[in-house]
Parts: structure tokens; sequence; C-alpha cells
């Protein structure tokens, strides 16, 4: 997808495409070494595209590459790759040799993820400071705009665009795990670009003028503009950033790591809905918007149309992210808190800039500035657009990594421990600058909540993992107080102005920018919310009277929940110990409804059932909202006053359509969590119910055709003998009618008329007999007759005898 400007044939490069389609994969691999090794960069440049798309595959998803995502360490190929794809290995080699030399490569526009994508086209530069310097604008117009990268950059961005481009992959190979070549890849980049400790190693190769030069960081006289700019500004922005021969010295050591960051996050991240498309629109791009409309209203021979006027109507990315995709992500978020916690205490307390190298003054502000806007986004998409399936929990887990910083500090803590000692003060900051990853997503993922089948125990497990993470000590008053501060009035108006917090869109580099430290509470607070959500967003509390409300009904649910999982086990615990060797012969209970759920694994490793997980989430949700056991008890009485003993055996709650019965909400809600349910029965023709296991297939059908040809001849008379008031007419319907003609009284699902007129009809059903423990009870009584020397015919007469006198006894007529 991408080639050198001005390619010139290459035998090299033929070469090499004819020997990995006919050679082995080893000695294909030896033989690139070898060539990275003595061939100039000048060749090596030809070949230096199609191998990086050999190995990740292409941008459209036509060349599969490699295979990194399903390449588990079992293969025989696998450490073949590694040790080719290391930071250190072979491939890298070759980067730094191209490095070396200026080249670039092309990537085109149409490859970038849609809200980049979208922007460009329309002429507009989005926040994006990958982009810096390096939009290449060819003659046919922006529809065909094309990055120029240089080798590292082409590298990193054909690496993390693999995770996420759609491919044909054989059949069988839709599962990857986190020991797969990728996975392992990404968290080895990671280690050795961004290290928690020492630094990171340096290039093995030099420019020809001198050391390698980083990205060019944008002009700090360029003001910020995002989407929204007219395209004009495009070209400008452009022009005015021509890359430097001189580069700070300072910025070499940690240029790699920018750029590895830089496109991680836009690759992996920057994608997300319309709705969240508009929503990023900040204040600052609303201004210039509306500066660019009142020139355009002064122009009359124009029409006033806005910048990118078709970018929200025609922008609508139908990305739904993988669990694969979530796991990586959870992976960088994870090492990003690592490595930003392993800045130096003296580091954290200094405010002597100038006395940090660049690898400390990155830990110090990564987090903030590479992450934080496009994960929320990304988080928040998924929380309302995700299944409501147990596969939420990828995302759950990589949400609750985000917002706990201080695990991964480094310092080894017992679970158990840890959970009691609470959250360090020193984290309010984060958590002040963090608000809404806190209180906007825990409301969101309340509202998935309410809608879940809580009985099932990975949902419940997924309720426990939230509560026990806000339950912590000190969190909750932490997140209070930023909510606080962020509903106090602004009374440092006159100072906004100063102070702005950067983005790596904002100030390109982190390192071409410096910022004032802002110590005002209230004005961080408020510059965090309204940078995510825009300055007319209605912010909702946490622990305010509506959310209250919110928790208050989802309690309720948890406890009805638990209930039901806890009589379903119950159930299921005197289900096993009923069922012994004789369930093979249907002596078991066949009710599939009560069978055990199984339990899941906690943080200390036992295994709990689904009941207790929802007995320590009510206990946890208690402890975050501060509501005490008088106030529990109370709800939970108002709860069962209005509930009777035979709730279970009810109807959900329906109204009669033209169709039948219609859940109401109510209804859905008490099916979900299994308080009410209909008792799905088989409601066609008995005789012709499936096969069951505790049945003999031959049997069955052998007596179904006895059984046919005996209604067919005799139909018209059990009819007529069914039909009759007398004691003859009453006995015939006992036999001859199926048993659930007879349980009138036994609410069910709904059923046509149709079906119940046919199966009320008379006949006669030998189907029992084919039974293993009806078999087994003949088997018994004919054993049990020779023993008091009965043969085969008197002990048959007897059993006649025996059935008819149970069928005159159990006769209604007698009741």
């Amino acid at each position: 997808m991408a080639a050198p400007a001005m390619q010139q044939p290459s035998f090299l490069l033929a070469n090499l495409k004819m020997d990995s389609t006919t050679k082995p994969f080893l000695q294909c691999c030896q033989e690139l070494v070898k060539v990275i090794d003595d061939y100039p960069s000048k060749e090596l440049h030809l070949i230096f595209p199609w191998l990086v798309e050999s190995v990740f595959g292409s941008l459209d998803g036509v060349i599969m590459g490699w295979n990194l995502r399903f390449l588990q360490a079992c293969s025989n190929e696998y450490n073949i790759v590694m040790d080719f794809l290391n930071p250190s290995g072979p491939m890298m080699k070759l980067v730094y040799k191209l490095q070396a030399e200026e080249y670039k490569y092309e990537i085109p526009v149409s490859f970038l993820p849609g809200p980049v994508k979208v922007s460009i086209q329309e002429g507009v530069l989005p926040d994006c400071p990958l982009l810096n310097n390096k939009l290449h604008f060819p003659l046919s117009g922006l529809q065909t705009l094309s990055l120029a990268l240089n080798p590292f950059e082409y590298y990193m961005f054909m690496f993390a665009s693999s995770l996420i481009t759609p491919k044909n992959y054989p059949l069988g190979q839709h599962v990857s795990s986190l020991d797969s070549a990728y996975f392992v890849l990404v968290d080895t980049y990671l280690k050795y670009f961004l290290p928690t400790e020492g630094s990171v190693p340096p290039s093995p190769f030099t420019y020809k003028r001198g050391s390698v030069s980083p990205p060019v960081s944008r002009a700090p006289s360029v003001p910020f503009a995002g989407y929204g700019i007219h395209s004009t500004s495009l070209l400008k922005r452009h022009i005015s950033h021509q890359p430097s021969v001189t580069a700070d010295p300072a910025a070499q050591e940690i240029w790699r790591s920018e750029a590895l960051l830089q496109v991680f996050v836009e690759m992996w991240l920057h994608h997300y809905s319309l709705e969240m498309y508009q929503k990023l629109q900040s204040p600052q791009v609303k201004l210039v918007l509306l500066q660019y409309r009142l020139s355009m209203s002064s122009m009359l021979c124009q029409p006033l149309t806005p910048p990118g006027s078709g970018t929200l109507d025609t922008y609508q990315e139908p990305f739904t992210p993988t669990e694969e995709h979530v796991l990586v992500v959870r992976l960088l978020v994870k090492h990003l808190h690592a490595f930003s916690c392993s800045l130096k205490p003296e580091q954290v307390s200094s405010s002597a800039h100038s006395h940090t190298s660049p690898l400390e003054e990155l830990k110090r502000v990564v987090v903030q500035r590479f992450v934080q806007q496009k994960l929320y986004v990304f988080l928040q998409h998924c929380f309302g657009h995700w299944p409501l399936d147990a596969s939420f929990r990828v995302v759950l887990e990589t949400w609750l990594s985000y917002i706990q910083p201080w695990r991964y500090t480094g310092e080894k803590t017992n679970p158990q421990t840890d959970q009691n000692k609470g959250v360090p003060e020193k984290w309010s900051l984060f958590v002040q600058e963090n608000l809404l990853m806190y209180t906007k997503l825990f409301q969101g993922f309340l509202n998935r909540v309410v809608r879940t089948d809580l009985v099932n125990v990975k949902n419940a497990l997924m309720v426990f993992r939230v509560a026990k993470v806000f339950a912590q000590p000190n969190l909750s008053e932490i997140i209070q107080k930023g909510e606080q501060l962020f509903l106090e009035p602004e009374h440092v108006l006159h100072h906004r102005q100063h102070r702005c917090f950067l983005t790596p869109g904002h100030g390109g580099s982190f390192l071409s920018a410096r910022q004032p430290v802002v110590t005002d509470g209230v004005f961080r607070v408020k510059s965090h919310v309204y940078g995510l959500e825009g300055q007319d967003c209605q912010y909702k509390q946490m622990f305010g009277t509506e959310l209250r409300s919110t928790v208050l009904k989802l309690i309720q649910i948890i406890d009805q929940a638990r209930q039901t999982a806890k009589k379903i086990s119950d159930q299921s615990v005197e289900v096993a110990a009923n069922n012994s060797f004789m369930s093979w012969f249907g002596m078991g209970s066949p009710d599939l409804n009560y069978t055990f759920n199984g339990g899941e694994v906690d943080d200390t490793g036992a295994c709990v059932k689904t009941h207790e997980f929802l007995e320590r989430s009510l206990d946890y949700l208690c402890q975050i909202f501060r509501l005490n056991a008088g106030q529990l008890s109370q709800l939970m009485a108002t709860l069962g006053s209005g509930q009777d003993d035979g709730n279970s055996k009810q109807l959900p709650d329906c109204v009669q359509g033209e169709n039948g019965l219609i859940l109401t909400d109510l209804g859905r809600m008490q099916v979900i969590n299994g308080l009410r349910r209909f008792e799905i029965e088989y409601q066609g023709d008995p005789a012709l119910q499936p096969i069951r296991s505790y049945e003999n297939a031959i049997l069955v059908r052998l007596f179904f055709k006895i059984s046919s040809l005996v209604n067919e001849r005799f139909g018209g008379h059990m009819d007529a003998l069914c039909s009759r008031p007398d004691f003859l007419g009453q006995l015939g319907r006992h036999y001859l009618a199926s048993p659930e003609a007879m349980a009138d009284g036994r609410r069910r699902s709904p059923e046509t008329r149709l079906t119940v007129e046919r199966n009320r009809r008379p006949r006669l059903s030998l189907r029992m007999l084919a039974s293993y423990r009806t078999l087994l009870m003949l088997l018994l009584l004919y054993l049990f007759g020779a023993l008091f020397s009965f043969g085969p015919m008197s002990s048959t007469l007897l059993i006649l005898t025996g059935g008819f006198a149970y069928g005159l006894l159990s006769c209604p007529v007698w009741r």
C-alpha cells in the first residue's frame, strides 16, 4: 500500500518475492538477515515497504502477512518471528539503517481512522500530532492525500494497523489469546521504548549530517486548531512547519518513544461514532467556526457554508472494537501507568524542569496528555455500543485498570491488605483530573447493569468487581470532593486565558512548549470536564439525588437476583444429591432450568457462587453511597411487600395484545433477573416430541407406529367412548386423553387454539413403554414374579390387572 517515491526496478526485491513463495520460512528469514547486514540503504529502501507488508499484512486486508495475532508460542515459527521482530533484532536494525538516510514512505489517508480521514479529506487538519509536517499534497486534490512517514513511524503504523484491519483469515483461526506473538510484541515494544527503569537504548545508526533527528515539533507561535478549521489553514500549517536541520538534543532521547505512543494511541483509540465525533468539538474550535461564519456572512458573493460542512453529515464510522483490540488497549493502559509511576520521587516533588531528563518529563505527563481524552471517548463508545453479555468484561477491566493507577506503582502488596489500606491521598490530583472517568462511566455502567441478567454468574462478577473498586477507602470521598470543586463558582475567570492544558495535539511534542503548573483545583476540574464534554454539558453528580435513585433501584434488582440465584443454587444442590446412577434411566429431574449455574473465581482465587457475589456487591454499594443497615432493610421490606410467596410461579407482567401477551418493562426485568418466567414446555403433539436420552429410539419409533395404526383405525370409537358422561367415559378419558389436556389449571406460556384442540383429542400412546425407567420397572416385576414361581404369561396378566386397578382408583369418578 505504500511505496517509496521514484521507485526503481529492484532485482533484489524480485528475488526476495520469489524466495518467499518457494523456500521454507526459516531459510527466508535467514536470507533476510544477510540482506539487511550486507546491502546498502539504497537497495534496502526499495524492499522495505514490501517486507513490512509481508510481515504485518496490507492495509486493505488482502495480504495477511505472518498472521501474528494467531501465532502461538507452541508454533515452530514463533521463536523465529520473535527474534526477527525484536526491538534489537534484524527488522528494527533495518528501520534504523533507513532512518539514518531520511527516507520517507507514504500511507494513503483513506487508511487512517474514520474521524481523521474525513477531516483531512475535507481540508481540515485534525488534532493529531502524528500528522504534523507529514501530509503529502498531490496535484489531483485532497481526496488522494497521503502521509509521508519516516521508516520508524511507517513500521509502527503498519504494526498498529494490523490489529484493527479486517482480514479474511482461514477457518478455525478466529480466536486469539494473550500469549499470541502480536500481544507479546506489543508488550515488548512498550517495555523497550517506554522503560520503567533506565533509559531508551540509543539508535545504532546516525544521520549523515549528525545525530538522529526527532519529529519536528510545532512552532509555539502557531495556535491550536482542531476539527473545523478552514481548509486554507491546512496548507499554511504544512508550509509553516518545515523540518529544521538542527534538533533539540534533549528530544533525541525519547523521540522514538513519543512516536510509538502517538501511533498506538491514534490507531487504537481514535475510533468512535457520530455523536462522539460531534461532542469532540472543543470550545476553541467552536470559536474559530463562529469567526469563520461571521467572516463569510460579510461576503455576499459566497454561500454561507461552514468548513467541513459535510463532515458531520457524511461521517458515521461503523466501528466496533473486538475483544482482542480492547485487551491490547488495556495492556497499553497498564504499561503507561507503570511507566508514569516509575517517576522518581524527587522528580515528582521537584518543580525545576530544567534539571529533569526528557524521559522523566514524559513520565510526568504521558497519561494526561496522550491518552486521557481518546481513551475516555473510546470507553464511552464501548459502554454504549457493546452487547449486553459477559464479553463486556474486557472493557470493564480496561476501565478499572485506568482508574486505579496506584495498582501499578511496582510495590508488591497483598490484595486483601491493599483493599483495607485504601487510596493514598496523593492520588486525589489524578482523580480530579480524570473525574469523568469515575463518575460519567460509572453512570454508564449502571445503565448497563439494570438491563443485564444478574443471575448469570459472569454478570454478577462484573458488578462485584466495580463495586469493590469504588468501595476502596477514601476513593468515594476523593470523588465527592472533586465533584464539589466542579460545582463551586469560578472565581478566577480573569486568569482563564492564561491557564490552558496542552495536549499533544495542542503543542505537538510535549517538549516544544512548557505549560504553567495549575494549582487551582476548581479550574483543574472544570477544564477537564468542559474539555471532554463541552461548555454546555449537563453534569450529573455521582452522589446526587438523581443517581442515588438509580442506585436504589439497582440494589433492589441485585437483591431480587440474589434471592433467585440462591434458590437455584439450593435446588441444584438437592438435584445433584438426589441424582445417582439411576438418572441414566430417567429417574433424575429432567428440568434443565434448575441446573447448577456454577461459580467464578474472585480476586483471591476462591470459587464464589452467584448469590455470594451479589451479597458482597450489596455490601460494597452500601459503603460507597453510605447506606446504613436500617435504610437497606427498609428498602428490602418495601420490595418484599409487593411480592407474594408464589411469585416465582406467576407469569411475568404482561399486557394483552392483538397477537397474544406482550411483556411490559417490569415483565422484562422480571424475566431477565429470573424473578418470574414462562413455563417453557413442548406444546406440540406429545407423540412427536424429540426422543429423550432416557428413551430407547427403536422402541419409540416402533410404539409410535403401533399407536398410530390403533388411533387411525379406532379413533371414532375412542371419541365416542370419551364423550360418554358415565363411568366408562371417565375411565376412557383417564387412559386415552393426554396428561397435558387434563392440567387446565396450570399457568403456561401462551399457545394457539389449534394446538390446544389437537392435543386434547383422545388417543392411545404407548411411548411410556419405551422409557428405560419403565423397562427397568417391568424387568424388576418379572424377576419378582419369578421368585414366586410365576411364569411370563402369569406375570404379564398380573401387571395388566394391577395397572387397570390403579387406573380405577385414580379415576376422577372416585374423587
